[in-house]
């Protein structure tokens, strides 16, 4: 993400440079515009359907783990030594599972979005360079970054998601 900070703001101080045919200053949220895409969409359905194996029986642990820490808490004191430790190692057993599970699934999402920014990313750039043609800009600002301005900046989020789908 670095390097498509560099780029951007490279090519924005290059077209600076050049003499300018407008005046114009636009507003890109590119977060937004790669999450909207397509490809992203479809990113993510793939990442659920490969995860939701592990998410139903994380869900099923949950309660699982619910229901016993209810029960130790309500009948604990009056189980008998070895049932109540058996209920406690089964509670340590299934929250290590759940645990695993948990750190699974975010390793799993943590590498899809890498995967995805990793192919997206010369996509996101090509797409920001149409359009900041097509529309002669010379600042582009992310709508995070504006302190103020004194009208409304055209916002080509829509239109970046538009040519980043026509790329896939």
């Amino acid at each position: 993400m670095r390097k498509l900070t560099a780029i951007l703001c490279l090519g924005l101080f290059s077209l600076l440079a050049l003499p300018a045919h407008s005046a114009e200053v636009a507003m890109l949220d590119w977060r937004q515009a790669l999450l909207s895409s397509d490809a992203a969409q479809r990113s993510m359905q793939d990442l659920e359907s490969r995860l939701s194996g592990h998410q139903q029986e994380a869900q099923s642990l949950g309660q699982e783990l619910s229901q016993l820490q209810q029960r130790l808490q309500q009948e604990g004191d009056s189980l008998p030594d070895a049932e109540r430790q058996t209920l406690i190692q089964e509670f340590q057993q299934k929250g290590s599972r759940f645990e695993q599970l948990r750190q699974q699934i975010m390793e799993e999402q943590r590498s899809a979005e890498q995967a995805f920014l990793e192919q997206a990313e010369p996509k996101l750039e090509e797409a920001v360079g149409q359009v900041i043609e097509r529309h002669g800009v010379e600042v582009l600002v992310e709508p995070q970054g504006v302190l103020h301005s004194d009208r409304d900046l055209p916002n080509l989020t829509d239109e970046v998601v538009e040519i980043l789908n026509t790329l896939n």
